[in-house]
């Protein structure tokens, strides 16, 4: 069984990769899901001091997709495309994830923490 594409055009993990990625994602990594949110929000119409939460929601070979939600309640979906372009394998989500953090930090002045 696969999930909907994240942005509609790439190949699509399996439910077990979904899972495991999105699992830690959101529950290991929140303020990255914020970071990211933040930095690429503006591409997504969305201004990045009306992000107040984020958690990613969907991936797949394209890019990631997070749900923000704004100051006001309502909700934003923000499609990221992966840096390195398309993937296929689940070892390259992390890559593409590390990246698009860094990138996020890049946008925002802030300094990336090591990666290890």
């Amino acid at each position: 069984m696969t999930s909907a594409s994240a942005t509609g055009r790439g190949p699509v993990f399996d439910e077990a990769a979904i899972a495991g990625v999105l699992g830690h994602m959101n529950g290991d990594h929140g303020a990255d899901n914020l970071l990211i949110a933040r930095a690429f929000g503006g591409e997504a119409g969305v201004t990045d001091a009306a992000i107040t939460a984020a958690r990613m929601i969907r991936f797949d070979g394209d890019g990631g997709l997070w749900e923000a939600t704004l100051d006001d309640g309502s909700t934003a979906e923000i499609t990221v495309r992966w840096p390195s372009g398309p993937i296929s394998e689940r070892r390259e989500v992390r890559r593409e994830i590390v990246a698009l953090y860094d990138e996020a930090c890049r946008r925002t002045g802030i300094e990336p923490r090591p990666h290890s």
